[in-house]
């Protein structure tokens, strides 16, 4: 019997679900949970009630970040055979995980910062810097089994020793066959002087970059814990403009943080333009146990919905009017999968009768509610 992961959460976890199936013995079922939302727990314990049924036979293991907050209630699910904890003082070194041909290469995990609404830092321990030769030889190895594009990313990457500009600077240097190196999200207090100037004059760096903002007001900010205020990321995002005008901004945004106003709901809704952001994603508040924000007055469950869903529609017009201002321009671009990629700037992109690893420059001839769609030059 094969071994199989299912992962929940983010790309880090998708990275370590590797590194952890390489080791793990035939028949395996491996759980990797997500802990950022109530919502992700429970899914997690989904998942693996319908590995028992679809796997009777298998051992099931449980890891990641929702049991290493309360692995005792996953050690009472009757269908878990195993919960394995991380070892804060010795973190794995990851493999690289392939979706399609772009391949996403840890580079760091854990956190030193304490936000009130999370509990990341508890579930993963402090900031750890994995050794840049790991790093340079996990990326190799990706490029050598076919990946034409590599993401970096972590819990916080920019909290790299050294500096992430310093890392990605060694990288593209030590491998020119690396073509293509994008970045998962960034905290926005922490993006660096030589990354920027990587921005400005390498090509070989794509020009979208994904910011951990999480709010647009700046009492909501402080009541957070976040080590910005507005006017930090709307600076942070012009001199990125500057110096990379077809660079992109994507968004973490959080919708019904307690305490949260009608006028500092909507200073979140006017972020969206001031920052430039087209690629948003909006989390409704979730309390999380044990986090200083569970502990703070909270929102009516309907005014967070109804804020979430404001918040969405507006981030959703912004990007239709992005997509629509691409239509008649030349694009470069990777086709990722059949017919479906991405332009360097991270809009979604179909491309009829392309093929895995396509690379070029797209006419954009049209588009549909989600994509793109063109032609190769």
């Amino acid at each position: 019997m094969s071994v199989e992961t299912i992962t929940l959460g983010c790309r880090l976890n998708f990275a370590e679900s590797e590194t952890l199936k390489m080791s793990a013995a035939p028949g395996t079922v491996i759980v990797n949970s997500c802990a950022v939302t109530n919502e992700a727990v429970r899914q997690t314990r989904q998942a693996i009630r319908r590995a028992r049924r679809d796997r009777p036979s298998a051992r099931i293991i449980a890891t990641g970040c929702a049991v290493q907050l309360d692995p005792q209630a996953f050690r009472a699910m009757p269908e878990v055979d195993e919960v394995r904890l991380r070892d804060f003082a010795a973190p794995a070194v990851t493999a690289g995980f392939r979706q399609r041909v772009r391949s996403f290469v840890a580079v760091q995990t854990g956190c030193d910062h304490r936000c009130t609404f999370c509990t990341i830092w508890q579930a993963r321990g402090p900031s750890v810097t994995l050794p840049y030769p790991a790093v340079r030889d996990a990326v190799a190895r990706e490029l050598d089994l076919g990946a034409a594009e590599i993401v970096l990313t972590g819990v916080d990457i920019t909290a790299v020793e050294g500096g992430l500009g310093r890392l990605c600077e060694r990288l593209l240097a030590d491998l020119p066959q690396l073509k293509r190196l994008r970045l998962s999200s960034l905290d926005s207090m922490e993006v660096d002087e030589a990354l920027l100037a990587l921005f400005a004059g390498e090509q070989r760096l794509m020009p979208h970059v994904h910011l951990s903002l999480q709010h647009g007001d700046d009492l909501i900010l402080k009541r957070m814990k976040r080590r910005h205020l507005r006017a930090d990321a709307v600076r942070l995002v012009q001199r990125l403009k500057k110096v990379r005008p077809d660079l992109t901004i994507g968004a973490d945004l959080i919708a019904g943080f307690p305490t949260e106003s009608e006028e500092a709901a909507r200073n979140s809704l006017t972020l969206l333009d001031e920052c430039d952001i087209v690629a948003a994603h909006i989390f409704p508040f979730s309390p999380r146990p044990n986090t200083p924000a569970a502990r703070m007055p909270q929102l009516a469950p309907e005014v967070i919905k109804a804020r979430s869903a404001r918040l969405r529609a507006a981030a959703a017009e912004r990007r239709g009017a992005w997509l629509n201002s691409l239509v008649g321009t030349l694009q470069p671009a990777l086709i990722e999968n059949g017919e479906k990629g991405h332009t360097d700037n991270f809009a979604p992109l179909f491309v009829a009768g392309s093929g895995r690893s396509h690379q070029g420059t797209v006419r954009i001839t049209g588009r549909t509610a989600d994509h793109l769609l063109g032609t190769f030059e």
